[in-house]
């Protein structure tokens, strides 16, 4: 697999997913009432059942097993300035812009850096020979819940538009959802936490 170019911080972290259900067609057009985000559910398989009474276990007596739990692998690198981060778990690969290096404040006009962004992540997905791909939108909780929502979908429909642009092949399916302040991942007391969580995600199935 091609390395992302200017990624150079990595950080891998196994993490609890709780499946959840999705929703939503897939459409070349950001949902008027997006569900939870698709993707978020556990991409690690079952584990395997362990007979409790077997004699090779060598439980103390009294003892019982735990109720198995599901973990999913996830590795995450972002760059030092915090412009990119990718994450890759058993089964999907994702990367988050952050909106200041696609567009001008509070727009949602693609700015000069988006092209080559949007490329580097174009040749991610060929590589991966990619089917379906999903482009959401998040923004910060300054202004109106409302406003928000307007924003992160239009900022969504720019980024698909590119990206099935540059990809230039009408056999893969978008799936486009603005979220609006909806799942923050860093926290909007801080500019800093407000920057990280106005962006763009980009996530489609890893082959490799």
């Amino acid at each position: 697999m091609t390395p992302y170019p200017r990624l150079t911080l990595a950080l891998t972290t196994a993490t609890l997913l709780l499946a959840t259900n999705l929703y939503g067609a897939a459409t070349a057009h950001a949902d008027d009432d997006p569900a939870d985000p698709p993707g978020t559910e556990a991409s690690a398989s079952a584990p395997v059942d362990v007979d409790p009474n077997d004699p090779d276990l060598k439980l103390p007596d009294g003892a019982t097993l735990a109720q198995a739990k599901v973990l999913d692998i996830k590795s995450v690198v972002e760059d030092q300035s915090g412009d990119e981060r990718r994450e890759d778990t058993n089964t999907n690969v994702t990367f988050a812009l952050q909106a200041e290096v696609l567009f001008g404040k509070d727009s949602a006009k693609l700015g000069g850096e988006a092209k080559s962004r949007v490329a580097g992540i174009a040749e991610e997905i060929r590589n991966q020979n990619a089917g379906k791909i999903r482009v959401f939108g998040f923004t910060d909780n300054l202004g109106s819940s409302a406003h928000g929502d307007v924003l992160s979908k239009q900022r969504a429909n720019a980024v698909q538009e590119l990206l099935a642009q540059t990809l230039n092949d009408a056999g893969i399916t978008y799936e486009v959802r603005g979220y609006g302040e909806d799942y923050p991942i860093a926290d909007n007391s801080t500019e800093a936490g407000r920057k990280k969580n106005r962006r763009v995600e980009v996530s489609f199935p890893r082959t490799s």
